[in-house]
């Protein structure tokens, strides 16, 4: 009697460096930004074989090239392959960001107030004080921390540390990092070129990452919106031939609009690139400025990587974009309110969120101590107090409710003198038989006049 047995792989490939399986995909592996809030927005991290754009249209500011600063310390400390394309690759190699612990950028001393004040502004002004009844949920969490990754994927980095010359020159004689300058005389073509004999010679057992920093800057040349998007595609092409390696780049300022490469062109990029996002930064706006003081930008995702599947992963298992709730209801489709800002120590994207309404930071709980005497909805002279119907001064709400229907009374009467009957009842008097009414005072509250609705 024969017996059936299920054939399973004996062992399965060991992975690259610095990589790991998608926790949603078996058949995916991703490897990190170097941010782990950017890495969620991805779906766990940037799969291999896929390229990653990122837009940045505002000419006063870098975050482009800061998201591949980190790009390239990622790969670095990772133990990957990083082939870096510039038109000074060196010193920017030289100015990327690097692991807490090493040397700062300068000699400025890292006080302990810095370190404390970037640590509050991280938690989003927790002592803000709110209602009693929401002291005790669980505070709404904005970000992610590298804290909840369960494995080295994504190390930590510091904006104050620039890597070491001597990583740097350890790499470059490896060959872990291989330098690829642009000249204006040489066309785009040369320069894929270069990456398809690098990429060909490389080991497939690792992991290689290539970095283009400022794409279509004018140390590329004249180029066209046609050069560009071929640019894009044919890289995008050569991923798919070379599932080892992964790209990521960041467009010039001048070309991350419609204004320069017509219209849909933004769409296009998301097109041809498997990974997508733009960061309008706020300096161009002021207005946006006093809007949003805990942030310096917005996220706009344009598309997101999905090697193996129909559905992105980061659609029901993203936690920045809020689709563990919607994902059921949704189909899986999401927010898209996000936002970024660049602290002392870290780049981070959160959820937008307004702040408290009109600025109010705190609840009055006892009434002003100033009044308004109106007569007949005439304004006359200051009290202190209500003078209620026993002669006492009180200040509470109820005697300011029960002359409210007094003053409206009075403005019924002034308004229509033949309007009043007899049938009406009077509010303002406990005898109804006086015929003459005395001169009556209306107490009103500056503090609070939705109270009177005239």
């Amino acid at each position: 009697m024969s017996s059936f047995k299920r054939k399973t792989p004996s062992g399965r490939a060991t992975l690259p460096q610095g990589t790991r399986l998608s926790p949603f995909s078996t058949s995916t592996v991703i490897t990190s930004t170097g941010i782990p809030s950017l890495d969620d927005i991805l779906g766990g991290g940037l799969p291999l074989s896929c390229s990653l754009a990122v837009l940045a249209p505002d000419h006063h500011t870098a975050y482009g090239e800061l998201v591949q600063k980190y790009f390239v310390a990622q790969g670095l400390a990772s133990g990957q392959k990083v082939f870096l394309i510039h038109n000074e690759p060196l010193r920017f190699a030289k100015e990327c960001i690097w692991m807490p612990g090493s040397a700062p950028s300068t000699p400025a001393q890292s006080s302990a107030t810095e370190d404390a004040d970037d640590e509050m502004a991280s938690q989003h002004d927790d002592k803000i004080k709110i209602a009693w009844r929401y002291e005790q949920m669980k505070k709404f969490q904005t970000t992610v921390s590298s804290n909840s990754l369960n494995d080295d994927l994504c190390l930590t980095f510091d904006l104050t540390c620039k890597i070491p010359d001597a990583i740097i020159d350890a790499a470059r004689q490896s060959a872990q990092l291989v330098l690829i300058g642009v000249d204006t005389s040489e066309d785009a073509g040369g320069v894929i070129k270069q990456i398809e004999g690098l990429l060909s010679s490389s080991a497939s057992t690792q992991a290689v990452r290539i970095c283009i920093p400022a794409l279509g800057s004018p140390h590329w040349g004249d180029l066209q919106p046609s050069t560009v998007l071929g640019m894009l595609h044919t890289i995008r092409r050569l991923l798919h031939r070379y599932p080892s390696a992964c790209a990521s780049l960041s467009l010039a300022p001048h070309i991350c609009g419609d204004t320069w490469g017509g219209q849909g062109w933004v769409q296009k990029i998301g097109w041809l690139t498997d990974a997508a996002i733009s960061m309008s930064a706020f300096s161009a706006n002021p207005s946006l400025v006093s809007l949003f003081p805990s942030h310096h930008g917005l996220l706009q995702i344009l598309r997101l990587p999905a090697p193996h599947t129909i559905l992105p992963a980061s659609d029901k298992h993203s936690t920045l974009r809020g689709l563990s709730s919607a994902a059921g209801t949704m189909g899986g489709s999401g927010e898209n309110n996000l936002a970024f800002k660049c602290m002392r120590k870290r780049l981070i994207f959160e959820t937008l969120h307004l702040d408290l309404e009109g600025g109010v930071t705190e609840r009055r709980t006892t009434p002003s101590s100033n009044a308004i005497v109106l007569d007949a909805g005439i304004m006359h002279d200051t009290t202190p107090a209500t003078v209620s119907a026993t002669g006492g001064r009180k200040g509470s709400l109820a005697a300011v409710e029960v002359e409210l229907e007094h003053v409206k009374d009075l403005t019924v009467e002034a308004s229509f003198p033949h309007a009043v009957t007899d049938s009406m009842p009077d509010l303002s008097s406990p005898s109804p038989a006086k015929s003459k009414k005395p001169k009556k005072k209306v107490v009103f509250h500056s503090e609070r006049p939705d109270l009177y609705d005239f």
